[in-house]
């Protein structure tokens, strides 16, 4: 039997898996520092983890996931625009109506207005 120890690599335990935990915590109100500080790593190596599992930044993956969980709710019509940026975790409603623009071509109301 042949032992591969990059695939149970246990040296590192501690670290908690980068994705199922943006997954769960995504709606919160985090920094990527304090991303980086729950998954027991600085914000250098959370990055180049990151890298490692995702084709897009940390960031971007973010951004992302909170657009697309904003679209999510507006189309199903359980918040109104005002009420879905704070829900999936931006702070600023004028970036979030601004990301949402570019990300999909149409306002937040827009969705809203067509579901």
């Amino acid at each position: 039997m042949r032992f591969y120890p990059t695939l149970f690599d246990f040296s590192e335990s501690w670290k908690i898996d980068l994705l199922p935990f943006m997954e769960a915590n995504y709606t919160q109100d985090m920094t990527l520092d304090e991303f980086a500080t729950y998954t027991g790593r600085s914000l250098a190596t959370f990055k180049r983890d990151f890298a490692k599992v995702s084709d897009v930044s940390p960031e971007k993956w973010l951004i992302r996931k909170r657009l697309d969980k904003a679209y999510e709710l507006l189309a199903a019509g359980h918040l109104k625009p005002s009420e879905v940026y704070v829900a999936v975790g931006f702070k600023n409603r004028s970036h979030f109506f601004n990301a949402f623009k570019r990300q999909f071509g149409v306002s937040p109301g827009g969705v809203a207005v067509h579901s």
